[in-house]
């Protein structure tokens, strides 16, 4: 009963990152929005630093949130599939590099706004705001298909700790976000007003499926009858130093 009662709160703490993800990185590329659409204007006119560098905060609390899902959660699925459990902590850690290497371009854009960098500036602007364009696509907009869709859709399928029904919708999302990010990255990251709107349909499924993992696991933890938790091994490495 302490193994399952340490899960769950475990299972509170996966649901608790992953809403904060959510809040961050929907916010940060709210504030984000002038800089990458007219990072040219931007350096030459009177950006707005302090909202920039407050998304990029955004961000860094992003990635701390998104290992945070990743190693809550590794003790609990690492009895399902060890394997597995380790490729889930691999792609989020690949996701932030992506997301890490995109904030480094955004504070890059800033640096030139606030210091001469000679004729070439408004190329190098719109240079840093194109490798930010590419992170997202390359990160949040393919490698999550992988990590939280395939990945993460099946652990959760085949140890029954939330609802299965649910867990169909990362198993369909996490292909569909790889599909249209592939579809996107063939035109250069330049899509049609077509091809936009439908990889916006197709992320639906991811998202609705990443929202719904936050919102059960922060109200009702894992399902009480998963048998990795009611199951697992005595022997599992530390569960004497935590128990």
């Amino acid at each position: 009963m302490q193994r399952v009662s340490r899960d769950q709160k475990r299972a509170r703490w996966f649901g608790v990152l992953f809403l904060i993800t959510f809040v961050t990185s929907i916010l940060a590329l709210v504030l984000y929005e002038t800089v990458l659409r007219h990072p040219v204007s931007y350096i030459a006119g009177a950006g707005h630093d302090n909202q920039v560098l407050f998304a990029a905060l955004l961000e860094l609390l992003l990635i701390i949130a998104n290992i945070g899902t990743a190693v809550v959660i590794f003790p609990i699925v690492r009895r399902q599939n060890e394997e597995l459990a380790l490729g889930y902590v691999t792609a989020r850690l690949f996701e932030c590099t992506f997301i890490l290497v995109g904030i480094v371009s955004i504070l890059g854009i800033i640096t030139l706004r606030n210091q001469v960098a000679g004729a070439s500036e408004g190329t190098v602007a719109y240079t840093l705001a194109a490798i930010k364009d590419w992170t997202f696509l390359l990160g949040p907009g393919w490698v999550v298909g992988w990590g939280n869709g395939l990945i993460l859709g099946y652990l959760m399928y085949s140890s029954g700790l939330v609802p299965r029904r649910a867990t169909w919708l990362g198993l369909v999302g996490g292909p569909l976000i790889i599909v249209s990010g592939t579809a996107v990255m063939f035109t250069g990251n330049n899509p049609s007003s077509t091809l936009h709107s439908l990889q916006g349909i197709m992320t639906i499924p991811e998202f609705a499926w990443e929202l719904f993992l936050g919102i059960y696991c922060t109200i009702w933890g894992f399902r009480r009858d998963a048998p990795i938790l009611s199951g697992a091994s005595d022997d599992e490495p530390g569960s004497a130093a935590l128990g």
